[in-house]
């Protein structure tokens, strides 16, 4: 067990070795007895090895005496929108998001639609550490029930946000890359009612990735050549659970997933009534920062991680916000970052400006984000921050996520993993050289006795 990774948020593991059917049963249990009342909804991606893990999750939460309401195959976004529309107390999605096929993991949602933030997932990995649950007598049991359509009311919360009418006028072309893993389902019947002629690859959830999952330019270069040669007006990329969106444009060049952001940003900022503060991580490109700063508007820099971008835009008020590995997060739809925001938005943003992919991309300040990483004992961090603050004594300094050093046109993250014993260094500057100078000034520190 020991390298099962357990966060705030979930667990993730490969599946027959450290990621068992009593691992799962014993996880669950320990969530649902840290629940209010309520049924709880449980969702999976396309991988192989989902059937089997959601059969586990449900008999231990109806031995928990629980209602299980079986969304099956969708993505972590619709998790938590159904959360919410079906009143439940809380959600389980079994995805493993970019890890291999041999992976599976557990995310769990509160009654809110969110994922668990940083005290609640403690609480439930404590209990599971402790053994604890809370299972019934036979005639207590909970019951399992089928959503018939658990996409619809996530599919109306993103039309909602954009001109649907306008978009199905231009009558985009585009090509969708599911990858065989849960996007597939929601984003056809996304673009389709979008009025969009819809390239399709990978749209069956069978967890048989034709490339390897996370969308990185490396990994999409075939799928970027397919854009270019269906003639399509933009490339739309998602991870296997769907929560994450990279961008190819129509000459087959791979924009990315930090682009993804900046776009939807940019168009929060060119509409009255969503202009307003911004919420990004401390490793998320500035150019969202830049594009707030454009429009006036104030841009805060939370903690990695999902669930802590979400509580700052509550505790902000902000009217939007996301990671830059191509997660926006509107709150109109719910506080998860979601692939299908992104392509609306994306899409609504082109007609709206009767401008190309390529063409909005290129008006964005451009930016160069490099990352390294070294192996590093946690008990040499505090010496390593010390050393580059008086290194740098000329850029702001915070600490509570690792070590931000910030300049007016650059930034550098040092961080300690949660999960291995290795420190990550992340730098943008205006140019590559100055980016990878910032993460070598790290790493040469590292390399002293």
């Amino acid at each position: 067990m020991a390298d099962l990774i357990i966060s705030v948020s979930g667990l993730r593991g490969i599946i027959g070795e450290n990621l068992t059917p009593e691992v799962a049963v014993r996880y669950v249990a320990a969530f649902a007895a840290q629940l209010p009342p309520g049924p709880v909804v449980v969702g999976r991606d396309g991988r192989d090895s989902g059937p089997m893990m959601k059969s586990a999750i449900m008999a231990a939460l109806a031995a928990s005496g629980r209602q299980c309401i079986d969304a099956d195959v969708c993505a972590t976004p619709t998790i938590g929108v159904l959360v919410k529309a079906r009143g439940a107390a809380g959600g389980v999605q079994i995805s493993a998001s970019h890890n291999p096929p041999a992976y599976n993991g557990i995310k769990l949602f509160g009654g809110d639609g969110r994922v668990l933030d940083a005290s609640k997932g403690a609480a439930v990995r404590q209990a599971y550490l402790d053994g604890r649950s809370a299972f019934v007598s036979h005639d207590a049991l909970g019951e399992i029930t089928v959503d018939e359509d658990p996409h619809a009311d996530h599919l109306a919360a993103v039309l909602a946000t954009i001109d649907r009418d306008r978009i199905a006028a231009a009558k985009h072309r585009v090509l969708l890359d599911s990858n065989h893993g849960a996007g597939g389902v929601l984003g056809e019947r996304l673009l389709k009612e979008l009025g969009c002629d819809v390239v399709s690859l990978g749209a069956t959830p069978d967890g048989q990735f034709e490339h390897t999952p996370e969308p990185t330019e490396t990994n999409l270069r075939d799928v970027a050549k397919a854009v270019k040669e269906y003639g399509c007006s933009v490339g739309f990329c998602q991870d296997p659970d769907a929560d994450r969106l990279a961008l190819v444009d129509a000459d087959g060049r791979y924009v990315g997933e930090e682009y993804t952001l900046a776009l939807c940003v940019q168009r929060a900022m060119n509409q009255p009534d969503l202009r307003g503060a911004i919420v990004i991580n401390g490793a998320t490109s500035g150019m969202s920062e830049r594009i707030a700063a454009a429009a006036d508007q104030p841009c805060f820099r939370s903690a990695v991680g999902e669930a802590n971008v979400a509580d700052m835009m509550i505790a902000k008020n902000a009217t939007y916000g996301g990671e830059g590995n191509g997660g926006p997060i509107d709150p109109r739809v719910g506080y998860v970052r979601d692939s299908f925001v992104a392509m609306a938005q994306v899409l609504d943003l082109m007609t709206t400006t009767d401008q190309t992919l390529a063409e909005l991309v290129d008006q964005i300040p451009r930016l160069h984000i490099h990352k390294s990483k070294a192996e590093v004992s946690a008990d040499r961090l505090p010496e390593l921050f010390d050393a580059l603050i008086e290194l740098h004594g000329d850029a702001e300094a915070s600490t509570g996520d690792g070590l931000r050093l910030a300049w007016r046109d650059k930034w550098l993250l040092v961080r300690g993993s949660n999960t291995e014993p290795i420190v990550r260094m992340i730098a943008e500057a205006e140019s590559e050289t100055m980016a990878q100078q910032l993460c070598q000034s790290a790493a040469d520190l590292l390399q002293k006795p």
